[in-house]
C-alpha cells in the first residue's frame, strides 16, 4: 500500500468517527433542552432513551473506535515509515465495523435499542442491534492484529532498536483494548443475542452485569490512549521542545495497560452480584491508574515548559506565555490537561467505596464521564485532526483561526455543561432519567442549573459543526506543502530499551494473570449458583 492509498484508509476512518460526532452532539442538545423541563413540548421518554441510547453508542463505541484505528494507522506509518503488515486486513476491518455500526444504528434510530449505553438486562434490544455491536467490536480486532504485528515487522526488520514511542503506543492499545472488548463479546454473544433471538428465554443479569464491567471502564483508557500518544508524540514537537522522557512514558503507558483493565467493579459498588472483597481489590487498582496519569501530566508538563523555556520564557511562569497558543494541538494539549486535572479529581471520588455511594446514580456520574470523555479525549482528538490534516490531503488546513475558535469554545462549553452536572449530583438529582417532575423547594434551587446545561449544549453544537465544517473545508484549500510527519524527539536519546519497555508480549501476560485474579471467581461463581440463564449450559 503506498503512502496515498494509507492515507485514504486513515481518512475514511476519521470522517466515520467524526460525522458519527457531530450526529451525537446534536442528539446532546436535545437531551439536555429535554430532561431540563423548560421545554414541554419537547418531552418525550420514548424519544428521550432512544437519544440517549444513540448518543452513548455514536460517542462511546463509534467516534472513538474509528478515530484510534485512524490515528494506529497514521502513527504506525508515519512512525516506523513502512507499509501496515496487510493493508487489506485493515481495509477489511474498517468495512466490518462499519457494516457493524449501520445495523446497530438502524435498531436505534427506530426505537428498537432505547437500552442505553451500558444495555444492561433485563433491557432488551433487537438481535439487528447486538449483531451491529458484535461486528463493530470484530472490525477492530482486525486493526488490534494489525498494530502487534505491524510492529512485530519492524522489529524484525530493526533488531535491537528502540520501536518509535508512537507505534509501540498504538500496539499497546491495541492489545488493551483487544483484552478490554472481550468482556461485552461475551455478554453479547452467549447471552444478550441468543436471549434476544428467543433462543432462551432469560440471562442472568449478575453474570451480565459483570462482564459488561470488564469492558465497562476499561474502555476509557482505549479512548484516553491516543490523547497520551499525541500529549507525548506530536505536542512537544509542535510546542518546539522535546519529550522530557521517553521512558517514563512508555512506563505510563504500560500501567495503563495493566492497572487499566482488571478495575471494572467499582462500577458495581451498590450492586449485590459481587461480594466486598472483590469490589476492595477492584478499587485498590482503580486508585493505581491515577499513578500514570499523574506521571503523564508531569512529563507532558515538564516537556512544555522546556519548550517554553526554549522559546525565551523567564521566571517561574514565564514559558507559559511563551508556548505557541496559536497552534492548534499545542491549544488542545494545554487545555486537554486543565480539563483533566479537574476530571481526574472526579475520578478519585468515584473510585472511593464510600464517596462513590452518596453520588453514585446522580448526576455528578455524568459531569464526571463527560468531563474526561468529551473534554481531555475528546479535545486531543480535535488538535490531533488539525495536525494531520494537512498531511493527509496535501491540502492548508482552512482556517487556524476557526480551529482556535473551535477548540476554545469545546472547552468552555464542556465546563459550562459538567460544572452544573456535578452541583445537581451533590443536589440529589438521580441519572438515567428523562425528566425530573418532583415539586419540591429542592427542585427549585437546580433550575440555574438546568438553564446553563442547556446552555453548555448550545456552545457545544455549535463548536462540533465549526470542527466538521473547518476539516470538510479544507479538503479544496491550497497546497500544504506538509512533509512527513516529524515525532517529537527525547530530551536524551534513546540507544536502548530493556526488551520490557520495547514489547507488549510480557505485558499481555502480566495481565492476563491480573484478569485471572480479580475476575475468575466473580465470573466463575454464576456457574456453580442456582442463578437464572448463566451460560453456556442454558442457552
Amino acid at each position: 500500500m503506498s503512502r496515498v492509498e494509507s492515507r485514504g484508509l486513515i481518512l475514511a476512518h476519521f470522517w466515520v468517527a467524526f460525522l458519527a460526532f457531530v450526529a451525537a452532539a446534536l442528539l446532546g442538545l436535545y437531551q439536555v433542552s429535554e430532561r431540563s423541563g423548560l421545554f414541554p413540548a419537547l418531552e418525550s421518554n420514548h424519544l428521550y432513551f432512544q437519544s440517549v441510547s444513540t448518543h452513548g453508542v455514536l460517542m462511546g463505541f463509534v467516534l472513538t473506535t474509528f478515530f484510534a484505528m485512524g490515528f494506529g494507522y497514521y502513527c504506525a506509518i508515519e512512525s516506523l515509515k513502512r507499509p501496515l503488515w496487510s493493508p487489506g486486513l485493515a481495509w477489511t476491518g474498517f468495512w466490518v465495523a462499519l457494516v457493524g455500526t449501520v445495523l446497530a444504528a438502524v435498531a436505534l434510530l427506530g426505537g428498537q435499542a432505547s437500552i442505553l449505553y451500558t444495555f444492561y438486562p433485563p433491557l432488551q434490544a433487537s438481535p439487528l442491534f447486538y449483531l451491529g455491536a458484535t461486528l463493530l467490536v470484530v472490525g477492530s480486532w482486525f486493526w488490534c492484529l494489525e498494530m502487534v504485528m505491524t510492529m512485530r515487522a519492524w522489529k524484525q526488520e530493526h533488531p535491537g532498536e528502540p520501536v518509535p514511542l508512537a507505534m509501540f503506543g498504538n500496539a499497546v492499545n491495541g492489545t488493551l483494548w483487544f483484552v478490554t472488548s472481550l468482556g461485552v463479546a461475551l455478554e453479547v454473544l452467549f447471552q444478550l443475542l441468543p436471549w434476544s433471538l428467543g433462543l432462551k428465554e432469560t440471562v442472568d443479569v449478575g453474570l451480565a452485569r459483570t462482564l459488561f464491567s470488564w469492558t465497562l471502564h476499561a474502555i476509557v483508557y482505549f479512548w484516553l490512549f491516543p490523547a497520551y500518544i499525541a500529549l507525548y508524540t506530536l505536542v512537544p514537537r509542535a510546542a518546539g521542545g522535546r519529550l522530557f522522557s521517553d521512558e517514563v512514558a512508555r512506563i505510563a503507558l504500560i500501567m495503563l495497560l495493566v492497572f487499566g483493565v482488571p478495575i471494572g467493579f467499582h462500577h458495581l459498588y451498590m450492586d449485590p452480584f459481587q461480594a466486598a472483597g472483590w469490589k476492595f481489590l477492584h478499587m485498590t487498582g482503580t486508585f493505581m491508574v491515577a499513578v500514570p496519569s499523574f506521571l503523564t501530566a508531569f512529563t507532558v508538563t515538564a516537556s512544555l515548559e522546556l519548550a517554553g523555556r526554549l522559546r525565551g520564557g523567564k521566571g517561574l511562569f514565564g514559558w507559559i506565555a511563551a508556548l505557541p497558543w496559536t497552534n492548534p494541538i499545542v491549544l488542545a494539549g494545554i487545555l486537554a490537561l486543565l480539563l483533566l486535572s479537574v476530571g481526574g479529581f472526579g475520578g478519585l471520588i468515584n473510585a472511593s467505596y464510600s464517596m462513590n455511594s452518596l453520588v453514585h446514580n446522580t448526576q455528578w456520574v455524568t459531569g464526571h464521564f463527560h468531563l474526561i470523555f468529551a473534554g481531555t479525549t475528546v479535545i486531543m482528538y480535535f488538535g490531533i485532526a488539525y495536525h494531520v490534516w494537512p498531511r493527509l490531503t496535501g491540502r492548508a488546513l482552512f482556517s487556524e483561526k476557526l480551529a482556535r475558535i473551535q477548540l476554545w469554545s469545546w472547552a468552555i462549553g464542556m465546563v459550562v455543561l459538567t460544572f452544573p452536572w456535578h452541583a445537581l449530583g451533590l443536589q440529589g438529582q438521580p441519572r438515567r432519567i428523562s425528566t425530573t417532575p418532583y415539586d419540591t423547594p429542592l427542585v427549585e434551587t437546580w433550575q440555574i442549573n438546568e438553564v446553563l446545561m442547556i446552555v453548555g449544549g448550545i456552545i457545544l453544537f455549535v463548536s462540533a459543526v465549526l470542527l466538521v465544517v473547518n476539516l470538510a473545508a479544507s479538503h479544496a484549500t491550497r497546497d500544504s506543502g506538509a512533509g512527513a510527519e516529524s515525532f517529537a524527539a527525547p530530551v536524551q536519546p534513546l540507544l536502548r530499551l530493556p526488551t520490557v519497555l520495547n514489547g507488549v508480549g510480557f505485558w499481555f501476560w502480566v495481565l492476563v494473570i491480573y484478569m485471572v485474579v480479580s475476575y475468575g471467581y466473580p465470573i466463575g461463581q454464576f456457574f456453580v449458583l442456582d442463578t437464572h440463564g448463566a451460560f453456556p449450559w442454558s442457552i
